[in-house]
């Protein structure tokens, strides 16, 4: 009976087992069906994602930030007295950078104002001139007026006389006096008309040597205004705020026009510049949306604006363009720079720098409609259906 007893139980232990592993598999199956959901639900957020917004996404990762950068050049010779920032110093618009030793210049300068301060003087003395040449213009019409009345004068008794003589009233002596007085009296009056041609010709001698002394002096005001533009640039200041950065000089150094002698990099007027492929520009137009991203900052997402699109390929404008009409042609996927505009607030805290690369996606969505933004079919051209 014992053995019997112990038998049952083996067979009853066996016959339990079974029961216990048939109930493993489904704990398999749920865990399957979840992650097959799970799987199931990300594709189709996926999906949906880029069936709502993804299509129209236009996405590339070669785009750089970018400024207008300023090259800091004197415009005089002269030695470096004064470096007035340190690298990578901030400045404002207007800021003094440098000083060049300004001694030649000041000395021109007070050259220039001599030169024309005598000159001044000249056109006084000539002026005065002019004043006394017309005060004998009028002596000498006074006198040809005198001249006119002793002629009339003359004329008159000497027709009286040869009235007289023809009557034997009066004799030949005093016919030929009244005639040598008539005479003389046309030889003054000739001699009066005389002085007073001259005294005119004199003033206007002096008229046109005052007016080519005015000529000169219009010059020796330029000589002075040049002289003190040239003492200015002197000062090189900077041309608006930003950072000032790669010296190339120190103090004492002798500089002259065109060398370089620093940089100046905007820090609120910094632009997007973003090289898409020629396959992705159909629907890239000015005004879209543009929403990008930094390496330098990859929590930080900027939301621009395209303002505009290179007329022509970056290959076009590198320093040795490509040549196409050749034996060995292989066709390459051109790229055309787009630029896009940052909002003011991205720039605000000074965190992006020109040179940093960015990842650019533009909402093609966003933007007019390419054939508005290109307009009609130019004039002699055709469309087609």
């Amino acid at each position: 009976m014992a053995f019997d007893a112990s038998q049952d139980e083996t067979q009853s232990s066996k016959t339990e087992a079974p029961a216990k592993g048939a109930r493993r598999p489904w704990k398999k199956y749920f865990i399957i069906l979840v992650l097959l959901g799970a799987g199931l639900f990300y594709g189709g957020q996926r999906l949906h994602g880029y069936w709502t917004t993804g299509r129209f996404m236009v996405t590339t990762d070669d785009a750089y930030l970018t400024a207008d950068i300023t090259k800091i050049s004197p415009e005089v010779t002269g030695h470096v007295v004064a470096v007035a920032f340190r690298e990578n110093q901030a400045v404002a618009s207007g800021d003094i950078l440098f000083r060049i030793d300004d001694g030649d210049y000041k000395n021109a300068l007070e050259r220039a104002q001599n030169q024309i301060a005598a000159h001044d003087e000249t056109l006084k003395r000539i002026s005065a001139q002019i004043e006394a040449a017309r005060t004998a213009v009028t002596q000498a019409e006074a006198n040809r007026q005198a001249a006119e009345a002793t002629l009339k004068n003359a004329r008159s008794t000497a027709e009286r006389i040869r009235s007289l003589n023809s009557s034997s009233f009066a004799s030949t002596a005093q016919l030929d006096d009244a005639e040598a007085a008539l005479d003389e009296a046309e030889a003054q009056l000739a001699s009066a008309r005389a002085t007073v041609a001259a005294a005119n010709a004199n003033v206007a001698v002096l008229k046109a040597q005052y007016a080519e002394a005015e000529a000169a002096n219009r010059g020796l005001e330029l000589a002075v205004e040049q002289a003190e533009r040239d003492l200015d640039r002197t000062i090189l200041r900077a041309p608006y705020d930003g950072v000032v950065t790669n010296l190339a000089v120190e103090q004492g150094d002798l500089v002259s026009p065109g060398k370089i002698l620093a940089a100046v990099v905007p820090t609120d007027t910094l632009y997007v510049e973003a090289n898409f492929k020629e396959t992705q520009l159909a629907e890239v137009t000015p005004g879209a949306i543009a929403h990008l991203t930094f390496d330098v900052l990859p929590d930080l997402e900027v939301e621009g604006r395209v303002e505009s699109l290179a007329p022509a390929t970056g290959a076009v404008f590198s320093l040795l363009p490509p040549e196409n009409a050749t034996g060995n042609f292989t066709k390459v996927v051109q790229r055309v720079p787009v630029r896009i505009e940052l909002p003011a607030a991205a720039l605000a805290d000074g965190r992006l720098r020109a040179g940093l690369s960015t990842t650019v996606s533009v909402d093609t969505r966003t933007a007019d409609s390419p054939r508005a933004v290109a307009g009609s079919s130019a004039p002699g051209s055709a469309t087609g259906s």
